[in-house]
């Protein structure tokens, strides 16, 4: 089987996609949220918090079924149990728990590893 699909890089992607998906999150719930519906409706920070809120929030949206579906093959190749699949599978929900979740599933693939 090529090396693409050996639990390194499967390993590897998870971790880039938790990262990707915890950054925009927290950016999307810390910074967007907060300018959108805590400042004066209609500036220009106002305004900020719309566009984050919308095009992060897409962006987050999407990255986030990309990371479910990395996150699952590396579940299924690991063979985690199902509390701590669905455990690692929802962390990317809650904004700095993805980095949290990804430390865990790391070491618990080295672990694994030996």
């Amino acid at each position: 089987m090529p090396s693409d699909f050996g639990t390194s890089a499967n390993l590897r992607r998870y971790q880039v996609m938790a990262w990707i998906v915890g950054a925009l999150l927290i950016v999307l719930v810390l910074v967007g949220v907060p300018l959108k519906y805590l400042t004066v409706h209609g500036s220009p920070p106002q305004h900020v918090g719309e566009l984050i809120t919308t095009y992060l929030g897409i962006a987050h949206g999407w990255l986030y079924m990309g990371f479910l579906v990395v996150a699952a093959l590396l579940a299924r190749a690991q063979r985690w149990t199902p509390a701590f699949t669905i455990m690692t599978l929802l962390a990317g929900t809650i904004p700095i728990v993805s980095f949290w979740a990804e430390r865990r599933a790391t070491a618990a693939v080295r672990a694994a590893e030996g």
